[in-house]
């Protein structure tokens, strides 16, 4: 059974051997048998597509074949996944596959000057800090030869020769013990002191060898896990060219990006520049690969649901059957967080296609992305849009109203969701998450809060009591909606409000507004109420809002 995207359980996958033909994979790779010469080659990442998840990955390998039956051996690949490999190679007839997952003999190849000039500098600062550390252990040495002296001097003055010693005998020998104990510890001080002062010189070398480490991983960034696939190829005649090879991986993926440039005035314009990021961690580096970018979601639902029969069942109360646990739904992505280490930026524009269904974008120039370590943005054009802009007020949950750009998409392309960041006449607002939006449809981006709209909603009283009124079956409310323009401009205003809605024929409910509302079920809200209107500059607005709830006696209003 075949494991889309690399989704096998990893520990299986590592494990096993994959053998399509009878052949050892041993004497394969040794080219033991008689009847097939062994041409070992190089292969690398040419080409991919990249999905909202995973990938589609081309690899090219080049071979240079006389005439007759072979075994091309491809060594130092990273980890794949052999149930969606698929190859080609023109002029040569392919025959079996031997795969090895499994951690391989090194592939015996030199390391890259950069590499191997990052390792000696790695070793040299490594070694300055062993002569440091040397040093300071040579002065702690001298310290612990002065204790021992103390120690000596401290039991010889201890012994019973000097307790039985007389006065001038025992203040000789006073002044020895303290004399050549003072100098001992004073020469204990003077050595920890010393390798002290000699270990700070570590610090400055420590931090070196922290950036050389770094400058090393930055180059490490392939996995050490590798395979290797050996193919059995049949050349009717001497033949050379690419061997292409083609699989799925899940250790790719590419997200849209977005910067939202909304200018407001009397001709409001937003200028949507689009981008899309990429990363992979593939287990190699890949350098100048033609990539192109597809809304096609492969790890996703493929297929529609099926329905099956609704059979319904009757029990006596006590032979009730248990309820059967039923099965989590597996997770369609193993997830992770993309960290941006690196963020290299191409600014041509990618090409887009459209096949009916999916879009893509084909990247204008080769990319290169370092394993696990880079992600990179690639423009995907800039579109531009005529929104209308207003100011939404919802008093019911801000004290602000917020400018807010409705607009339809007529960019002729699918917008896709993805984060955008948001800029109103040059100022930075801050970022949120576009939804999809097909070609044609209408969308609503918010862009801030407009501080000196100001907004409350207030219960006012009503028959003595405070905004609401209950009896028995019997409630009533009233508010007033106010809006307070405290900036220097007219505002096109849209105000949020509601009252309760029922859809039981015994539960009446009338409302009535002193500014009748524009729409009624706002966006097919029920019981939602928007209102329209222009507020000067300095101006307020208010809106008293009542409602009365009726229900039947012995019912209870939930």
């Amino acid at each position: 059974m075949g494991f889309p995207f690399g989704q096998a359980p990893k520990e299986d996958r590592m494990r096993r051997i994959t053998h399509i033909s009878t052949l050892a994979l041993v004497a394969a790779m040794a080219g033991t048998t008689a009847w097939a010469d062994v041409f070992p080659t190089d292969s690398a990442v040419t080409a991919a597509t990249l999905y909202p998840q995973g990938a589609t990955i081309q690899r090219s390998a080049s071979f240079d074949l006389p005439a007759g039956r072979h075994q091309v051996v491809l060594t130092g690949m990273p980890l794949i996944d052999i149930d969606t490999l698929r190859l080609q190679a023109e002029g040569l007839v392919i025959g079996t596959i031997s795969y090895r997952d499994r951690a391989v003999p090194p592939s015996g190849a030199e390391e890259s000057p950069e590499i191997a000039a990052a390792r000696q500098a790695v070793r040299e600062v490594e070694a300055q800090l062993q002569a440091v550390e040397d040093r300071a252990r040579a002065a702690e040495l001298k310290a612990e030869a002065a204790r021992d002296r103390i120690d000596f001097l401290t039991r010889l003055g201890g012994t019973e020769a000097a307790g039985s010693a007389d006065a001038d005998r025992l203040e000789e020998l006073l002044d020895l013990v303290g004399g050549e104990g003072l100098k001992a510890r004073e020469a204990a001080l003077a050595a920890e002191q010393e390798a002290r002062a000699i270990r700070e010189e570590r610090r400055p070398l420590e931090e070196d060898l922290e950036e050389a480490q770094a400058a090393l991983e930055a180059l490490l960034t392939a996995s050490e896990e590798q395979s290797v696939l050996v193919i059995e190829v049949e050349a009717p005649e001497a033949a050379s060219g690419e061997l292409t090879l083609s699989y799925a991986s899940w250790q790719a993926s590419w997200r849209p990006a977005y910067d939202a440039y909304l200018t407001t005035g009397d001709a409001p314009a937003l200028a949507l520049a689009r981008g899309a990021y990429l990363q992979q961690s593939t287990g190699e580096d890949w350098q100048d690969v033609a990539v192109t970018f597809s809304t096609a979601r492969p790890a996703g639902q493929i297929a529609p649901g099926q329905v099956m029969g609704d059979r319904l069942s009757i029990f006596d109360p006590d032979e009730m059957p248990r309820p059967v646990p039923q099965p989590r739904p597996m997770a369609r992505a193993e997830g992770a967080d993309m960290a941006l280490m690196a963020e290299p930026v191409m600014e041509e524009k990618a090409v887009a296609g459209f096949d009916g269904i999916n879009v893509t974008y084909a990247a204008p120039q080769p990319v290169t992305v370092a394993n696990g370590a880079d992600a990179v943005k690639i423009s995907l054009g800039q579109v531009e849009l005529s929104p209308e802009v207003f100011a939404r007020a919802v008093p019911l949950y801000d004290d602000s109203a917020f400018l807010v750009a409705s607009l339809t998409n007529d960019s002729g392309e699918l917008l896709l969701p993805g984060m955008a960041q948001l800029f109103r006449d040059g100022t930075y607002v801050g970022r949120s998450h576009i939804e999809l939006v097909p070609a044609g449809e209408e969308t609503e981006w918010s862009f801030g809060p407009i501080d000196g709209l100001r907004l409350s909603r207030q219960k006012d009283r009503m028959e003595g009591d405070r905004g609401v009124i209950s009896r028995s079956n019997t409630r009533q409310e009233a508010v007033t909606l106010r809006v307070e323009n405290r900036t220097d401009q007219a505002w096109d205003l849209r105000l949020l409000d509601r009252v309760p809605y029922s859809e039981q024929e015994d539960l009446q409910i009338e409302w009535s507004a002193d500014l009748e509302p524009d729409v009624v079920d706002f966006d097919d809200r029920k019981g939602v109420l928007e209102w329209q209107f222009t507020l000067d500059a300095g101006a307020e607005q208010e809106i008293r809002l009542e409602h009365e709830v009726t229900w039947p006696d012995g019912k209870v209003l939930r």
